[in-house]
């Protein structure tokens, strides 16, 4: 069974845009850094759009920037632009009602995956994009694609 990874990428895309300070990046600028294919990213991009955390302008020198500030989108917002499934889902086929285990677990189990997916969107919420790109830049400076200056702040901690 594979993992999701849309959410981790999102992260990595919104934190690129975020840190490299450009007005704009290209999908092929981000699925560099991602290392992955353009057109991965933009189908994620296009989640993200729809969610009003990016903006893409068309034309030379286009490409995608975040539409709101770094503050001002949570790892939650992201978390809710991408993932559509549920955080813990049972099989696509039913048990067997013949079995008391089988006949159960999902109505036991049910609000235990609706708590956890709860208790990660709150925490998700304390942390913004800028949270996490001061973390990257506490690790390594400010970017080098243009030495936009990364304002220093003390370590989120939580994040390492």
């Amino acid at each position: 069974m594979a993992a999701n990874t849309r959410f981790a990428v999102a992260l990595h895309v919104l934190g690129f845009l975020a840190y490299a300070g450009a007005p704009v990046s290209t999908s092929e600028q981000l699925a560099a850094s991602v290392n992955t294919n353009p057109v991965v990213i933009r189908r994620l991009l296009a989640s993200l759009r729809e969610a009003g955390l990016v903006a893409s302008q068309a034309g030379p020198g286009g490409g995608w920037r975040l539409e709101r500030s770094a503050e001002d989108i949570s790892l939650a917002d992201v978390y809710r632009a991408i993932e559509d499934e549920p955080l813990f889902a049972m099989p696509a086929r039913d048990p067997s009602d013949a079995c008391d285990v089988g006949a159960h677990v999902q109505a036991v189990f049910d609000p235990l995956a609706g708590e956890a997916e709860a208790a990660l969107i709150e925490r998700l919420e304390d942390t913004s994009i800028a949270d996490m790109v001061v973390e990257i830049a506490l690790r390594v400076g400010p970017c080098p694609i243009d030495q936009h200056e990364i304002e220093h702040q003390p370590s989120l901690g939580a994040m390492t």
